[in-house]
């Protein structure tokens, strides 16, 4: 690929109402939409999170910690869950196309096999051509078949990470619902400041100091972002982490415009 693409998060937290099951934020997902329009960047890979649509199944069914054989109400567990990740993608995807993005999107369940929740394969060349035609591929956390627990649930964040890897991409853009990364949880910690530049060294000493949120979150929440951020921060793809709930800041980002947030480099 000549270009680098852009890899682009947009949180479930973001796009859904984590406090009402099922519940997209559909304004919310038609502003993202336009700011990504405006932007204009290629080539784009878009992931999105589950938030409400994802998480609650997940966690009903215990999906995340393998299944438990024999248990016929986890397997149709496992379907819910998914399913409820492709009527999300759709929403976002049908969006997408109605500003004339040329969205596709593209399922894990039908192409990523993990290992101990580790993606271990991943059919990539339908992707490769997607970006090379000038299609905007869309994936999302799902519940995909894993080797070794049967299935599991993939998460955004470490699809996220895979898939600048794999395209080598030329940065990640991690859209959430606050500023950035906070040198505590700013939504319990009203003295919690904000970090705007961190290295990878610098980013190791802070991690043991940032306190989780105490939400449901079958994915890992802040520290499971920033865990999966560092591996393709190690390998020189720096990542920005925004504020994707506030307007004009992902349109920033991608515009490579000044914006609130963290920027996280290799050194």
């Amino acid at each position: 690929m000549s270009v680098k693409p852009t890899v682009l998060k947009l949180g479930g937290s973001v796009i859904t109402n984590k406090a009402k099951t099922l519940t997209p934020r559909l304004q919310t997902i038609e502003r993202l939409t336009k700011e990504i329009s405006r932007a204009n960047v290629s080539p784009l890979v878009l992931v999105h999170g589950g938030g409400s649509f994802g998480h609650p199944l997940a966690k009903r069914y215990a999906i995340k910690d393998g299944y438990r054989k024999g248990d016929a109400s986890q397997v149709l567990g496992f379907s819910e869950t998914h399913q409820a990740m492709v009527t999300l993608n759709k929403l976002v995807v049908d969006v997408l196309i109605q500003h004339n993005i040329p969205a596709v999107a593209v399922s894990p369940s039908s192409c990523v096999v993990t290992k101990s929740g580790r993606i271990s394969t991943m059919m990539e060349e339908p992707l490769k051509k997607l970006l090379q035609n000038g299609f905007v591929p869309v994936l999302f956390g799902d519940a995909v078949l894993d080797s070794d627990l049967g299935f599991t649930i993939l998460s955004g964040d470490q699809l996220t990470t895979y898939l600048a890897l794999r395209l080598c991409a030329a940065r990640i853009i991690m859209g959430i619902d606050v500023d950035g990364l906070y040198t505590n949880d700013p939504k319990v910690d009203s003295s919690a400041l904000l970090v705007k530049r961190i290295t990878l060294e610098e980013l190791k000493t802070m991690l043991k100091q940032i306190e989780e949120p105490k939400v449901t979150d079958v994915t890992g929440g802040m520290l499971g972002k920033i865990a999966e951020l560092m591996l393709a921060v190690e390998k020189g793809i720096p990542s920005f982490i925004v504020n994707a709930a506030k307007p004009n800041n992902v349109y920033k980002s991608l515009k490579g415009e000044k914006a609130v947030g963290t920027l996280v480099v290799r050194g």
